[in-house]
């Protein structure tokens, strides 16, 4: 397992942060829109390696497809003090195609927030990245 030295946080696989992603339900949009950063809890599924999500209309949709967008998830212990983050940095398409539109419906996703959410965003990932935060040794005893 690689370990930054700097930090000495173990640095996740692909593999791996794709098995961590594939574990949560929720995750944090990251967009910008005027300049400014906004972060958006979404619920979300993975189709293959790209996180999906479903939206309305609204500054989260079109600050997605306006530029480059970054995705996260990630775990705390607060009792051990250990944990893991993954990010997906890429770009994100609105899903328009009928036929693309009705496989992603089949995913096991459901909007979790009143109104419809009628628009499928698909994240394409550049890059996958992780890093885990191991439990002091004492604390795995």
């Amino acid at each position: 397992m690689a370990v930054e030295l700097r930090t000495g946080l173990e640095l996740l696989g692909r593999d791996e942060c794709l098995r961590l992603l594939a574990s949560s339900p929720i995750g944090r949009l990251a967009v910008v829109v005027g300049e400014q950063p906004l972060v958006f809890p979404v619920n979300y599924a993975l189709d293959g390696e790209h996180v999906v999500f479903r939206t309305a209309e609204g500054t989260k949709l079109h600050g997605a497809l306006r530029g480059p967008v970054a995705f996260e998830v990630d775990c705390a212990d607060t009792v051990y003090h250990g944990g893991w983050s993954v990010l997906v940095v890429g770009h994100a398409d609105d899903v328009v195609d009928p036929g693309e539109r009705a496989r992603l419906d089949r995913l096991p996703l459901r909007p979790w927030g009143p109104g419809p959410k009628d628009r499928w965003v698909r994240i394409r990932p550049d890059a996958i990245t992780g890093r885990r935060l191991p439990r002091p040794a004492r604390a795995r005893h």
